[in-house]
């Protein structure tokens, strides 16, 4: 079976004004790249998304706020970094509606494994706010739409972005079915992720890092997040998928190459096997250099290609 990917053109649309580090550039550079790998993956477009989707993540207020804000010309602003245009209303849908396609691809043996290429990204988007380039949680709107949709029990995401993910955090403090692990640079924006932050349930398992992790360093930390997830057992993975912890990448200080990025998705697809058999979608977060970003892409999805 192959590797699904799952983009719309609509990213195009989503214009955050010159010099926004969160820019167009970022997702385009991932698809011509991975064009070339055609033979290999299987292209779809992002299903549409029904208000109750979302409602199993965000506030009904919050999502009229969201829907009310898109501005009819120009810019706008949900904060102080996150900046929308008019036709940042259909990327933000489909962003959502990608982890949806690509969950009914895999569950429905479409593809074994799928990568969304899409922005703008979600993992610090709260139940009722906007935050740091994020409109809607995409990875926990998916965790929610496999519990829902097909009943699952025990679910992991793993969220590597060098930024912690607050919001998914947030969002799954109190449920014993998501199991959220965050690597990520410590002290650093937004401030959360500490050891100590643990979930209700003890379903919250942050490693914070500090600035000028290396490559080895950092390959030995994540054996403690294979440790848990042999111990969670999920039945489906979520990749929450930032490659901002690359050495090149001007908004962190971690030290990682664009191999590691390989390493790590390959180490959680073996571990992983034996009880979700291979069951992972991944969704872009961050990562603000292209050639890195490019690069540490198409790492991750060549081990997502491998796996099968």
């Amino acid at each position: 079976m192959k590797t699904g990917l799952i983009t719309s053109d609509t990213y195009q649309n989503h214009n955050t004004g010159n010099g926004h580090p969160e820019q167009i550039s970022r997702v385009s550079v991932i698809i011509e790249n991975l064009k070339k790998k055609k033979k290999n993956l299987i292209w779809k477009k992002p299903s549409k998304v029904s208000n109750n989707i979302l409602e199993s993540t965000h506030d009904k207020e919050y999502i009229k706020f969201v829907k009310n804000s898109f501005p009819k010309k120009e810019l706008s602003y949900l904060d102080s970094d996150t900046i929308i245009s008019p036709g940042s209303k259909d990327a933000t849908i489909d962003a959502v509606g990608s982890i949806i396609t690509a969950i009914d691809g895999v569950q429905n043996n479409e593809f074994k494994n799928a990568f969304c290429a899409v922005r703008p990204p979600g993992h610090h988007a709260e139940k009722n706010k906007a935050m740091g380039f994020c409109i809607y949680n995409n990875v926990a709107v998916g965790a929610h739409y496999l519990i829902e949709k097909y009943k699952l029990n025990k679910l992991a995401i793993i969220d590597f972005d060098v930024h912690h993910g607050n919001g998914t955090q947030n969002i799954f403090n109190d449920n014993k079915k998501v199991l959220y692990i965050s690597t990520h640079q410590y002290p650093y924006y937004p401030g959360s992720g500490s050891e100590n932050e643990k979930g209700k349930y003890n379903n919250i398992f942050n490693i914070p890092l500090p600035a000028g992790t290396t490559s080895r360093e950092y390959l030995n930390a994540y054996e403690f997040v294979l440790k848990r997830i042999d111990k969670f057992k999920p039945e489906f993975i979520l990749f929450s998928a930032g490659f901002d912890a690359h050495q090149d990448d001007p908004l962190a200080q971690l030290q990682l190459n664009s191999k590691d990025f390989y390493d790590i998705t390959k180490r959680t697809l073996e571990t992983s096997k034996n009880y979700c058999n291979g069951k992972v979608v991944s969704i872009l977060e961050g990562g603000y250099d292209l050639n890195a970003l490019q690069e540490s892409a198409e790492m991750h999805v060549n081990a997502l290609i491998e796996f099968n």
